[in-house]
Parts: structure tokens; C-alpha cells; sequence
């Protein structure tokens, strides 16, 4: 049920969103310590989402989903949250979203120099492997399988 009722809260609200000026990015209905919660998680092309860009979608889409009922009538929180800057890399989208930004990557195995941990610009991705640059001009490729943590390397 969580599956599906988040698929339906993206199929009809992604228009909606796109049209407000943002991109419904992800779409979580997961049970937290308050009970169940339905998450937007939003971006925009202008630059990092505000709390005002937050409330913007959560007041406009809140009485379509009331109409939509995608819970069939069981209660939740709605949330609408930006990314996060420090968000996981798991997906292809989200590789995506980091292409040309410093990644921080944690290695299952160690690499052939040794290291478990890697700092470095990401390049390119596909279903197998990515491709980071750490140094200017030299690249390393690393196997998507053997990777145990990537994320932004946000200084906060």
C-alpha cells in the first residue's frame, strides 16, 4: 500500500508542482514516531527551496489530495520538504541531480591505493559504475556495487 499510494500522489500531483515552478523530486509514505506520513520532497531550477516555496506546494496540493484520497481514507501527515543537501546518492536521479559536484564515497572494499573513502568531482554514471574525478584531470572508475555510502560533500 505505501508503494502504491505514493505512486499515485506523484502521477497526480507532478503536473500540479511542475506548474508552481518546482519538481516533485521523490514521493515517501512511511510510517515516523507520529504515524504515517506523506512527504513531497520538491527542488527548483532558481536554487534551494525555502520554507516559503515549502508552504506554496503544501497549501496548493492539499486539497487536491483531500479530494484524491490516496490513503482511502486513513489518516497522515502531510510534508513538503526540499532534497536536502546531504541527501543519499542511491538512484540514477540522483546521481543525476550531483553530476559536476563533490561526492563523498565509502567503499565496501578497499580501492587499488588502499583507500576505503573517496573525495571527489562525480563525471558520469550508468547502471554499473560512476565515474569520479579526484584529481584535476585524472579520474577513477568505481563499481555502483561496491559502494557503501555516496553523498554530497557538503560543508555545513
Amino acid at each position: 500500500m505505501q508503494g502504491k499510494t505514493a505512486s499515485i500522489v506523484e502521477e497526480n500531483l507532478q503536473q500540479v508542482i511542475s506548474e508552481l515552478g518546482y519538481e516533485l523530486y521523490e514521493v515517501e509514505y512511511a510510517k515516523k514516531q507520529n504515524g504515517m506520513n506523506l512527504t513531497l520532497f520538491i527542488t527548483s531550477p532558481k536554487g534551494p527551496i525555502t520554507i516559503k516555496d515549502c508552504e506554496l506546494v503544501h497549501r496548493t496540493v492539499d486539497p487536491i489530495l483531500d479530494e484524491l484520497d490516496p490513503t482511502n481514507g486513513a489518516g497522515y501527515y502531510l510534508n513538503v520538504s526540499s532534497v536536502g543537501l546531504d541527501k543519499p546518492i542511491k538512484t540514477d536521479k540522483d546521481f543525476k541531480r550531483c553530476l559536476n559536484t563533490e561526492i563523498y564515497i565509502k567503499l565496501f572494499v578497499q580501492t587499488d591505493n588502499n583507500k576505503k573513502e573517496i573525495i571527489g568531482i562525480l563525471k558520469s554514471f550508468d547502471e554499473k559504475q560512476i565515474e569520479v574525478e579526484v584529481e584535476e584531470k585524472a579520474s577513477i572508475i568505481i563499481l555502483r556495487q561496491n559502494i557503501a555510502v555516496c553523498k554530497p560533500n557538503v560543508k555545513i
